[in-house]
């Protein structure tokens, strides 16, 4: 509540007489010194014109996720700042709590070009990638201006149905713009625009719903760049890295709500129980573009479940992530091993579920599935990727991966990351604890690789 009243200029009595209460009694809610009602609440919800779900804190807690793995970094040479502290700078002083988190991503690149990790660009407070991340969770990622768009040309494909939508979409490219359509060898890439022969060429080792996708970003390269420019001057993005990323990430989000209208979509998954395989196949899309398309129905009115979405390699790098529901992904270092996403991989293909338990007793039902991507010419080894969605656990009934779980007794228990853990005695730690001050025993052997003990009682 205060950060959306300070977010639009109102005073607390100002607020406080357009709710109905008094003054006082707004104070005490905004210092979680008394409770808010159901009736309060859609008063709320109203007056702020935002779905109910935006009243949920999940903002804040993302901030306390990302101040609490500041604060835990051993090289500020500070005592570890109880979880109580932070919680109240977040609540009390919710820009203090982003620009505290600003000056520790700049003392984090200042650290990183003394010791030689220098970029082209001169400018390091943000990772082009993280602030085209950022950009995302903004805006809920999801982008109204640019569904419809889509809605829009996809109204003028004749409504063409999913099993005919690469049809329509080559069609459209040809007759309204003259282009041409090659398949063939690219010699390393996978579409290519020749603008000069109005051609556009696809890699012969696309998939056929990879095919229609890349048509799809190409028309709405087209068609939809109102669009899309809009919302990346609205993003006003530092450099020109960051800004190349948010366009190349708004386009592969306009040819998703092409190839998946919002309204059908959103009816279709609710009717398949967010059965990702079912919906690639019914859109004839790939199972990475159904799963990221469940992440985008955030339209205010007509909300989808809240999925998080993360796309990471082998060796655990994210390349693509969106944090929802709560759920709080680190910023500066890897996430549990523990978490289903790693364990994908051991078994290719198939779709593996979770009932994760982070220590705050927030609870999620996660599933995900390790693919690979077509091998390159012989001998490059195919590339393995693990995409993996995650809701609030009390949706499990509306999720076909949920059938037949004992949602209590099927609880794995998380972490954030292994510095930021307080599980003791983890048997898949790899780092200690920075909380906590290491207590080794040569004459024990723990469970684990590093015992500790409280660094507080």
């Amino acid at each position: 509540m205060r950060r959306l009243r300070t977010e639009r200029g109102l005073t607390q009595q100002a607020l406080a007489a357009s709710l109905g209460i008094s003054a006082s009694y707004l104070n005490l809610i905004e210092h979680d010194q008394r409770g808010v009602t159901a009736t309060l609440l859609l008063k709320l919800a109203q007056l702020f014109a935002v779905d109910l779900a935006a009243l949920g804190g999940a903002e804040e807690r993302q901030t306390e996720a990302h101040l609490r793995e500041a604060f835990a970094d051993p090289l500020l040479g500070a005592d570890a700042v109880p979880e109580s502290e932070i919680a109240a700078l977040v609540h009390a002083a919710p820009a203090a709590a982003r620009a505290t988190l600003a000056l520790y991503r700049a003392w984090r690149a200042a650290r990183e070009d003394a010791s030689g990790l220098n970029l082209p660009s001169g400018r390091r407070i943000l990772l082009p990638t993280e602030e085209a991340r950022d950009h995302f969770a903004s805006r809920q990622n999801h982008f109204s201006a640019i569904e419809a768009a889509a809605a829009a040309i996809h109204a003028q494909l004749g409504a063409a149905p999913p099993a005919e939508m690469n049809h329509a979409i080559a069609e459209r490219l040809r007759r309204t713009h003259r282009m041409r359509i090659a398949v063939g060898d690219l010699a390393g890439a996978l579409r290519r625009y020749d603008a000069e022969a109005r051609t556009l060429h696809l890699s012969d080792l696309l998939p056929r719903e990879s095919r229609g996708f890349q048509m799809a970003f190409q028309l709405m390269l087209v068609e939809a760049q109102d669009a899309v420019e809009q919302e990346v001057a609205e993003a006003h993005p530092s450099s020109p890295e960051a800004e190349a990323l948010l366009r190349v990430g708004l386009l592969n989000y306009a040819a998703g709500a092409l190839l998946m209208p919002y309204e059908s979509y959103l009816a279709d998954s609710r009717t398949l129980r967010h059965d990702v395989d079912s919906l690639a196949a019914r859109f004839g899309v790939s199972f990475e573009q159904a799963a990221h398309r469940l992440s985008t129905l955030n339209r205010e009115g007509a909300r989808g479940i809240a999925f998080l979405f993360l796309r990471a390699d082998a060796a655990g790098n994210v390349t693509k992530r969106y944090a929802a529901a709560g759920f709080p992904f680190a910023r500066f270092g890897g996430s549990c091993p523990r978490w289903v996403p790693h364990l994908a991989f051991a078994s290719p293909g198939r779709v593996q579920v979770q009932v994760a338990r982070l220590p705050d007793g927030a609870t999620f039902l996660c599933f995900a599935k390790a693919l690979a991507r077509p091998a390159g010419p012989w001998p490059e080894p195919p590339e393995v990727h693990v995409i993996a969605l995650g809701c609030d656990v009390a949706h499990a009934g509306r999720i076909a991966y949920a059938d037949g779980l004992d949602l209590e007794r099927a609880v794995t228990e998380i972490g954030l990351s292994c510095p930021l853990c307080d599980r003791p005695n983890c048997r898949s730690r790899a780092f200690p604890a920075v909380a906590h001050r290491l207590t080794l025993d040569p004459a024990v052997k723990g469970e684990g690789k590093f015992g500790f003990a409280p660094v507080r009682a």
